[in-house]
């Protein structure tokens, strides 16, 4: 007895030259690894608490524990996560280091997305 007896197959044809240009195009695994590791580092409550209060304003770490209602060492550890994938920049002022979103990139994708779950 046959293996698909039974089943219908369907005709599919492969489009070569439009699979030829898409792998043509397509980046370096190294380059999805980084984009991977990027929203996954977007993707933990706690940092996007962190990220919606540094788009409203730049902030310190002090204020920012006093505002999301966590430990001082917590806003740190994740702040240094969020630095290292350069979500946050800082800006020093005095004794005290500002935080605030890196660039119009980050801002734009925080904010694109606030925007697409609210709809």
């Amino acid at each position: 007895m046959e293996k698909n007896q039974g089943k219908k197959e369907t005709a599919e044809s492969i489009n070569y030259e439009v699979v030829e240009e898409v792998r043509s195009k397509m980046p370096a695994d190294d380059t999805f690894e980084d984009l991977s590791m990027f929203f996954k580092v977007m993707g933990d409550e706690t940092r996007l608490r962190i990220m919606w209060a540094l788009d409203c304003k730049e902030m310190c770490v002090q204020d920012l524990a006093e505002t999301l209602g966590m430990t001082k060492s917590a806003i740190s550890h994740q702040l240094s996560l969020l630095r290292r994938s350069n979500l946050v920049k800082t800006r020093r002022s005095g004794k005290s280091i500002f935080y605030s979103l890196s660039d119009d990139h980050v801002i734009m994708l925080f904010e694109a997305g606030l925007e697409h779950i609210n709809e």
